[in-house]
């Protein structure tokens, strides 16, 4: 494995300098983000929150879409949701409402599919993601092999020819 690029300035500064279009496939039912762990416990508590930690997506989000650049997602899901993922169908609201494109695949309907996340950049950069066994991220790898770049742009391509948008998959 190649080094992992962390979380931090130089991950972050993957969303910022992609030309045309983001691509991210989330494989689990469950991640360790403690940033937003306070925000999930409120949900299902029936609590009232503004996100304070998605503020930040959502601006860029916006002004990536402004610029014509797309983000989109395919998250794969266990039926029925897990706690986690009925919080992640209700937060889409805010990240679609601000331009990306994320929809809803069943595991079952997944089988062809890899079992690890990653992001492509304009479909020639691959970053293939890292977590702990907690599930907190540890970083991205940039992986340059061509194979296996053309095999995510077709994994890519697969996902979301077969997943439902979040607006029909939310009223199921």
């Amino acid at each position: 494995m190649t080094e992992l690029i962390k979380p931090g300035p130089e991950f972050r500064r993957l969303f910022h300098t992609f030309e045309h279009t983001a691509f991210r496939l989330e494989t689990f039912d469950q991640y360790d983000a403690t940033y937003e762990n306070e925000s999930l416990r409120k949900y299902l508590a029936g609590e009232p929150d503004d996100l304070p930690w998605m503020q930040s997506w959502l601006t860029m989000l916006c002004e990536a879409t402004a610029a014509g650049r797309t983000f989109a997602r395919v998250r794969v899901v266990t039926m029925p949701l897990t706690d986690y993922s009925r919080f992640g169908v209700w937060c889409s609201q805010f990240t679609g409402g601000a331009g990306e494109d994320i929809r809803y695949l069943p595991r079952d309907q997944a089988g062809d599919l890899p079992k690890h996340d990653y992001w492509l950049f304009d479909s020639r950069k691959l970053v293939r993601m890292h977590f702990d066994e907690r599930m907190a991220f540890l970083g991205g790898e940039v992986v340059e092999d061509p194979a296996e770049i053309v095999q995510h742009n077709y994994w890519r391509d697969v996902a979301r020819h077969h997943a439902v948008r979040r607006e029909d998959f939310a009223k199921e």
